[in-house]
């Protein structure tokens, strides 16, 4: 006999009053979501109002994942760790009973929501500041207000959203390439939009794009004078970039001062 269960789609009518009632979130859904989010075996995700545990059991069942599900509800808990342990990842999954808005997610590469456009607004400064940069955060059917997402499609007749925690890159910075030719740029940054100016060799250069992927930074770039633009990656840290490409690759970019 299967030990597989099978969720009905459907509010919990005994549910204890909370910030965001339990609406279990559909099996095609639980699969868009990962998939959306790329999740694999080197992950480790956190569902925000885990429920039943489907998302984490997926996410360790399906991809390898190592999951963590934050629920307040302790009958939830317990039934997800149920679930868990007859699904047969137990080992590679854990419930914490606690309060979302204060739960620690820092360790996540995947964090996974299903809760409402006011609580997805209070968690997003935690997200941005918590989270390190190239963390996916996806959300079943609730946006982020003015902080647009990265990818968004729909699955089981409702919109899923994706977004990049993106790297702070707003300010001056400066590298030397391995041809000897000095860069420097001046960015602002709202979200993971990108604009600014830029100079090589202290000669004002044209920066024709700016495109922020999590930690990655690609900057079209067209010397006075060339004909053609070229992409220069970057993978950023806090305080440092460094080169992925032709010229630059190695290159480490610091912050100026303004």
């Amino acid at each position: 006999m299967s030990s597989e269960v099978v969720f009905e789609d459907r509010p919990d009518p005994f549910a204890m009053p909370l910030d965001v009632p339990f609406v279990p979130t559909g099996e095609r859904v639980v699969q868009a979501m990962l998939k959306l989010a790329a999740v694999d075996a080197g992950d480790v995700v956190y569902d925000l109002g885990s429920g039943d545990g489907r998302i984490v059991v997926a996410a360790a069942r399906d991809h390898g994942a190592q999951a963590v599900g934050v629920e307040i509800d302790r009958e939830r808990v317990e039934r997800a760790e149920a679930y868990a342990a007859r699904a047969g990842v137990g080992h590679r999954v854990s419930f914490i009973e606690y309060d979302l808005f204060h739960a620690d997610f820092s360790p996540a590469t995947v964090v996974t929501m299903y809760l409402l456009d006011s609580v997805n607004l209070d968690l997003r400064p935690r997200l941005l500041e918590e989270l390190r940069p190239g963390t996916r955060v996806v959300s079943h059917a609730f946006d982020m207000g003015d902080w647009k997402p990265d990818r968004k499609m729909s699955a089981g007749g409702v919109v899923i959203f994706l977004w990049m925690i993106p790297a702070s890159v707003a300010g001056t910075w400066g590298w030397e390439a391995s041809h000897g030719r000095r860069f420097r740029v001046r960015l602002q940054q709202t979200w993971q939009r990108v604009e600014g100016e830029a100079w090589i060799d202290d000669r004002p250069a044209k920066l024709k794009r700016a495109v922020l992927w999590g930690d990655w930074l690609e900057l079209v770039l067209r010397p006075a004078g060339a004909a053609a633009p070229k992409s220069v990656f970057m993978r950023c840290g806090r305080d440092r970039w460094l080169g992925f490409s032709g010229n630059h690759k190695g290159a480490a970019a610091s912050r100026l001062c303004a």
